[in-house]
């Protein structure tokens, strides 16, 4: 059995983290373009996004012919696990190695499994120009890290998750978008948003613009790269109105990134406050409240009652005995 933090918000600050959270966010992006090729399309790409599981990342059921397959990086046995609804199972383990050797063995175990899909092998929505076929570099992966990452994933998945819930209006589910490698919920004004400039590396404009066909105010969590290196929570609007960088927000340690166009609040802080959760929620809070106000959403319409979160909305008004 895989050895786990004891601490629910484990110190990501130790080497190995950032090396071992580059590989699996290229790891991530192979099993992302899978569910890419074989997802049904949904509205801003939502059809590709991962999932944080009770065990690491899951791409969730994806349809092969007649049958589901479901894809999981499973951050605690440290396996690749491709299971179906046939009841077959095989795994790869995750170790470290060149990332054109994982490709490999990963294409093989699609296709030994009848998974014969397009991949496109470059990275993307990074600067650097990273082809899985070719990419002979030795690439570190250190089983604590990884564990340690996914216990931060899990908190900011509960966290992303109860907020989620005081939004009825369209929202997003809390999803792992592997092109950036944060899991993220957003939430919508129901407005059109202005056309969208695009730029991410090695990514079509087009692909963005979809992304961002509508106003929103979206957070998550990020374990950071080379533009910020340290984990953070972070929350942006698109578009960003007038006054937002310069919102009071909570806690205190929140600051404005210009270069991202985005709050954030480093995790270092959230795992140093008296309660971390507590710290993330008024994060998440605050920093909707500033865009949604200065913005102008009809925040009534979109929001749920206090005292209607966390109830089956509506119908324990209906009938009290659901309750």
């Amino acid at each position: 059995m895989a050895q786990r933090p004891l601490d629910p918000w484990p110190d990501l600050a130790l080497p190995g983290v950032p090396e071992t959270c580059r590989t699996l966010h290229l790891w991530s992006q192979l099993v992302g373009k899978t569910r890419l090729a074989l997802a049904a399309p949904a509205n801003h790409w939502w059809h590709v996004a991962l999932y944080v599981s009770a065990r690491g990342l899951t791409t969730s059921p994806m349809p092969v012919g007649d049958r589901d397959v479901e894809i999981e990086l499973d951050l605690l046995s440290h396996r690749l696990v491709l299971r179906d609804s046939d009841g077959d199972l095989a795994a790869l383990p995750l170790a470290g190695g060149s990332l054109s050797d994982f490709y490999a063995r990963y294409v093989e175990l699609l296709h030994a499994h009848g998974i014969d899909v397009p991949i496109r092998p470059i990275a993307v929505e990074i600067p650097e120009l990273v082809r899985f076929d070719h990419d002979d570099a030795p690439r570190r992966y250190d089983r604590d890290a990884a564990a340690r990452l996914f216990q931060a994933l899990v908190q900011a998945d509960r966290l992303l998750e109860e907020f989620r819930g005081g939004f009825i209006g369209k929202a997003s589910p809390v999803h792992l978008f592997w092109g950036s490698f944060d899991v993220a919920v957003t939430r919508f004004s129901g407005r059109p948003a202005p056309v969208h400039p695009g730029g991410a590396p090695h990514c079509p404009d087009w692909v963005m613009r979809e992304a961002y066909s509508h106003e929103v105010s979206s957070a998550g969590f990020w374990p950071g790269d080379e533009r910020l290196p340290e984990p953070v929570f972070y929350s942006y609007a698109y578009p960003e109105p007038a006054g937002f960088r310069d919102a009071k927000v909570e806690p205190r340690a929140a600051r404005y990134e210009a270069a991202l166009g985005e709050f954030v609040l480093p995790y270092a802080a959230v795992r140093a406050s008296a309660d971390p959760s507590a710290a993330v929620r008024a994060f998440l809070e605050t920093t909707y409240a500033a865009a949604a106000d200065l913005a102008g959403w009809d925040r009534k319409a979109l929001e749920a009652p206090r005292h209607r979160r966390g109830s089956p909305r509506g119908l324990v008004a209906l009938d009290p005995t659901l309750a």
